[in-house]
């Protein structure tokens, strides 16, 4: 084995040039990979761990299943159970707070960005949990706006003992005495601020409610255990959980759907890579034919030959897989980088470092080397099938791969079938099968294709080079290489089709939301919590807050939105309240199915609800249909009246019911968020002033001009489009690869051609402008094919968007078909480029002595 990997490395570093091009190849995929699956693990973990609120570290932990606070008369069930030794009920909230609201500096980075507010019962409580006061004291059921934090969160906000800490709630501004400072918290996540139970269901505007009861059991036997806590879900019913508050949940589901498909992007990157390594080894048989007849001649056996090969292709897997994993940290690292902003403006978390778990590197690495060696088992194969006899006869290009071309192509036609099949279906589950399906429908027919399509590109360039003769010359090498230019073409194809693909999503996704955005946003003034989609971690305002605003002087109309938790068929749900005569004036819904008037009429007086495209595709869910929902009081029976989605919650599974149904069902009647137009002719100077005095006391909110927020919406929506642009454009840069590695191998194969048509008095000119021209047919029959496939999968992504729930309208993607056009042409310009060069500094004599 000692022998192939030194022939192995040696032929490598006599090449650097090519060997370069195709270990980019591998570098490529790995890094998309690789780098996409760092940054959304360390973008989910940091919405987990500062959107969430975490429990404290008891034996059981018992939550209702939509998260929303219920009775505590529950907690006596709990206590009765035998096996419960010490149980204690407690009401906790996540309260996001606005940006600089303990430094004032908007220059300095917000090192607390949420605390945990949790009422607790002092005296059971310190039988479940050994608080540690390491200074001062701890709470005493007496106490009335006093507070204990970590010394970790008095030292970032500047609190001491006895110092004031002041935190946004539901009734406003409220300043808590600071009586007790537990040690620094050690495991990352929200600062808890321990208050009263009773203080708490105050400053939270959930009176007489909690929303966890932990409790400590009496065994450490597993078995005994397990029969406890089976014990405590029969006493309070199906509708408790056991296990950590959550909220939030139904976003998180859309991330990892944005993950899986970034990871078929990475897919479709690597698999290029393994057509550029295919497409390089495979002329490495006719290139090196001598060579592997003298081995053969001295005695190498087949099998030498076969892993000199396989060696080459596993040194260069290794070396691509290493740089890309550093180069796809360092990817993920930047993309981490472009999205803090919006992290911390849309959902007021703080991402760190790119997070790599060894899992992850050890698929990277087996799909780096894999790819490569897999690819270069066939070439390696046909390699060790060369007879010394054979190889040392004087000719050039003498391997090549046979193929069946009907075969080829009815079997991509009965592919091509299938994919159109899966196209009419419409499952979200089969976009990825049908994507690959099409490209390798369109891989199998290319080389039947090949001939006539060259031929055509052939006759194009023919009439802009009339003078050179020279197009028909780079069609005639293209044709006698069909199976090399079906591969190149195919690298080529993918890439575009990526493009194409891109280009009919953003453009559809683009003008489908910004059409809901100004339907949705289109009030003259917004109040804004510190995090979007996700209401449950917001802490909102009672309702004087709304009616004060609309006894301001120019005031038309206040429209509030009141969120709680539930589910529906164990779809995740949020339920946002509605005043329907309000929210019909801002005409905020856009409806696909059902009557605007008679849905938001049908809220009004019965137990009615809208649900979203996203909830209705998730539960299968009907205009018409009676739906259960689970309240904290029991189960509740809704009828779908409509079905209809909003900008703000257009990604997460929402319902939308009246507001006098959210209080009777789920006890909420805190608003989250606020609409506000004006009067005709009122003074905006006034009512802003107003406005502002009005929410000194309730800085949770921020008031924007809500044409302002729509402008400013629809930048970074072009901010994130771009940068999905510019990673399409990125994926096709193994095609220029490719190509430039098709090209200069032609060169080399061609050397003694190229020598001859020197020496019957062809111009460097011209036989530039041959390179030139094949380079140009390969991109164009590339990129025609990655049109074809670009506008399948296009397609059918937007469809499922549909099928999802997302109200999208497919756009035919014109301008985005021109870029990939012009892409395609300069990417075969600049792949002919340095074979050119090198075809035209070839001396005469010495390639006519070429073999």
């Amino acid at each position: 084995m000692t022998f192939q990997w030194l022939l192995a490395w040696r032929y490598l570093m006599g090449r650097k040039q090519r060997t370069i091009l195709t270990t980019l190849a591998i570098v490529f995929g790995v890094l998309v990979i690789f780098g996409m699956n760092t940054f959304m693990p360390t973008f989910v973990k940091a919405f987990q761990t500062q959107v969430m609120a975490a429990a404290g570290q008891v034996d059981v932990t018992l939550t209702h299943k939509i998260g929303e606070a219920f009775d505590p008369s529950v907690l006596e069930k709990v206590r009765a159970v035998d096996g419960v030794e010490v149980a204690a009920g407690s009401l906790e909230r996540v309260i996001n707070l606005p940006a600089d609201y303990f430094d004032r500096d908007p220059n300095a980075v917000d090192r607390i960005s949420a605390v945990v507010l949790k009422g607790i019962d002092p005296e059971v409580a310190r039988q479940m949990i050994a608080y540690n006061i390491v200074e001062g004291r701890f709470l005493e059921p007496g106490d009335t706006h006093a507070a204990v934090i970590t010394r970790s969160l008095a030292r970032e906000v500047g609190v001491q003992l006895g110092g004031t800490l002041s935190l946004p709630t539901a009734i406003g501004v409220v300043d808590l005495k600071v009586v007790g400072i537990l040690p620094e918290r050690m495991m990352p996540g929200n600062e808890e601020v321990l208050v009263t139970l009773s203080e708490a269901q105050q400053l939270l505007n959930m009176p007489g409610k909690i929303n966890i009861i932990d409790a400590n059991l009496n065994t450490m036997d597993e078995a005994r255990r397990a029969e406890i806590q089976q014990r405590i879900i029969e006493a309070v019913g199906s509708n408790y959980k056991v296990g950590a508050l959550e909220s939030g949940s139904e976003i998180l589901t859309n991330i990892r759907n944005a993950q899986m498909i970034f990871n078929l992007m990475g897919f479709l990157a690597l698999l290029m890579g393994g057509f550029i390594i295919f497409n390089t080894f495979r002329t490495i048989v006719a290139e090196r034919r001598r060579d592997i007849g003298m081995l053969r001649a001295l005695g190498a056996s087949r099998s030498t030959i076969r892993w000199m090969i396989l060696a080459e292709g596993l040194i260069q897997g290794i070396v691509g897989t290493a740089a890309g994993l550093v180069l796809g940290y360092v990817f993920g690292y930047l993309i981490l980088q472009l999205i803090v902003p919006i992290g911390q403006q849309y959902l007021n978390i703080k991402v760190g470092a790119p997070e790599v778990s060894p899992s992850l590197v050890v698929t990277s690495i087996i799909l780096g080397v894999g790819v490569t060696v897999l690819a270069g088992l066939l070439p390696a194969q046909s390699a060790s099938r060369v007879t010394p006899l054979e190889a040392l006869r004087p000719s050039v290009g003498g391997v090549s791969f046979r193929r069946i071309a009907g075969f080829s192509f009815w079997a991509g036609v009965v592919l091509l079938a299938l994919a159109a099949g899966i196209l009419v279906s419409r499952q979200a589950a089969l976009l990825g099968l049908g994507a690959i399906l099409m490209s390798v429908a369109l891989i199998l027919m290319a080389p039947a294709l090949i001939n006539p399509i060259a031929n055509l590109f052939g006759y194009l360039l023919a009439l802009i080079f009339a003078r050179n003769g020279t197009a028909q010359l780079a069609e005639g090498n293209l044709s006698r290489q069909p199976g090399r230019a079906t591969v190149t073409a195919s690298t080529t194809m993918i890439a575009m089709a990526v493009v194409v693909m891109m280009a009919s999503v953003l453009t559809s996704l683009s003008l489908t939301f910004v059409n809901i955005m100004e339907k949705s946003l289109g009030s003259d003034y917004l109040l804004m919590p510190p995090t979007l989609a996700v209401w449950g971690s917001n802490t909102g305002a009672a309702p004087d807050l709304a009616q004060k605003l609309r006894e301001i002087p120019g005031v038309a109309l206040v429209s509030t939105l009141r969120f709680a938790g539930s589910q529906i068929k164990d779809v995740a749900v949020g339920v946002l309240g509605i005043d329907p005569q309000a929210y019909r004036q801002l005409d905020g819904l856009t409806f696909t199915s059902g009557d605007p008037d008679s849905a938001f009429t049908a809220l009004e007086q019965e137990r009615a609800i809208i649900v979203n495209g996203v909830l209705s595709s998730a539960a299968g869910i009907h205009l018409g249909d009676e739906v259960t929902l689970v309240t904290p009081t029991g189960e509740q029976t809704y009828r779908v009246v409509g079905i209809a989605t909003d900008y703000l919650n257009a990604k997460t599974t929402t319902g939308y019911i009246s507001q006098k149904n959210i209080a009777a069902d789920f006890g909420r009647d805190e608003d989250v968020f606020y609409q506000i137009n004006l009067k005709p002719g009122a003074d905006r100077a006034e009512v802003e002033a107003a406005f502002t005095r009005l929410l000194k006391n309730y800085p949770q909110f921020k008031l924007l001009n809500g044409k302002a927020y729509v402008e400013e919406n629809r930048k970074m929506f072009d901010a994130v489009f771009f940068s999905m642009y510019a990673m399409a454009a990125f994926l096709a840069i193994p095609s220029l690869i490719a190509m430039v590695n098709t090209l200069a191998i032609g060169v080399l194969e061609r050397t003694r051609e190229i020598g001859m048509l020197r020496a019957v008095g062809a111009t460097r000119r011209q036989v530039r402008t041959v390179i030139l021209s094949e380079a140009l047919i390969l991109s164009a029959i590339g990129t025609a094919f990655g049109i074809l496939a670009g506008l399948y999968m296009g397609y059918m992504a937007v469809k499922t968007f549909e099928a999802l729930g997302f109200p999208m309208t497919y756009i035919f993607p014109a301008s985005g078909i021109l870029s990939t056009v012009a892409i395609g042409i300069i990417f075969g310009a600049l792949a002919a480029m340095a074979p050119a060069r090198q075809a035209t500094r070839l001396d005469v004599v010495e390639a006519l002595r070429y073999e």
